[in-house]
């Protein structure tokens, strides 16, 4: 049982990757970067892209989507930005594939997108291996759940290319440890960026939009 479990297993993996290979490709012959955020449910994922999203539209063409086991309330709450949003709702998988970001994409010009921002369900296991066909993969844990979140996770933090602590005006009350924060990263991915952000006050946002302005538009 556990050899076909395996079996099933890299099966899926495969095809997977087969599947974002080509999403990359078609991202890059559309010139669209695309960029996904993951971290575990309650990270403010969602109103961090929100500021995301209100911030770059009048200089980027900008679209979003949004991955959830059930309802469609982030994507409403992606949309009071005005821009083009649409949910994935996975039902009982605990995250997106590329195949249901290749469903999601029927119908839309990606070449009429600079950046599409894809928000992965709230899981820090299930979306490691699994590639969307992104340029910049970030992950995200907040000040309230505690520095050693990198420690407890690695796999997620081995895939992302980028880590960022949300929250930031919690940190006092939450009696954050920055310091040991940056340390648990470094342990697990040695010379990984990390950014300390705050979706409600701003601070922060500068760097995280910086990295984002410095990607290159893929089309060749």
């Amino acid at each position: 049982m556990t050899t076909r479990l395996v079996q099933v297993r890299q099966q899926v993996l495969k095809q997977n990757d087969v599947v974002a290979r080509a999403l990359r490709e078609r991202f890059r012959a559309a010139g669209v970067r695309v960029v996904s955020l993951v971290s575990s449910p309650g990270s403010g994922k969602t109103a961090f892209l929100k500021r995301t999203l209100f911030t770059l539209r009048d200089e980027y063409r900008v679209a979003a989507l949004v991955g959830d086991l059930a309802t469609e309330n982030d994507a409403a709450r992606l949309a009071e930005a005005g821009v083009p949003v649409r949910q994935i709702v996975t039902g009982s998988v605990c995250h997106l594939e590329a195949e249901m970001v290749e469903r999601a994409l029927d119908g839309w010009d990606l070449e009429a997108l600079d950046f599409l921002f894809v928000e992965n369900v709230g899981n820090l296991v299930c979306p490691a291996t699994f590639d969307l066909g992104e340029d910049l993969r970030a992950v995200l844990f907040s000040v309230t759940e505690g520095e050693d979140k990198p420690r407890k996770y690695p796999t997620i933090f081995h895939s992302a290319d980028l880590a960022v602590i949300t929250k930031s005006d919690l940190a006092a009350a939450a009696e954050f440890d920055a310091a040991a924060a940056h340390r648990s990263v470094q342990t697990v991915r040695p010379g990984m960026e990390a950014l300390e952000v705050s979706a409600k006050s701003g601070a922060g946002m500068d760097a995280w939009l910086a990295i984002l302005r410095s990607l290159p538009p893929t089309q060749e």
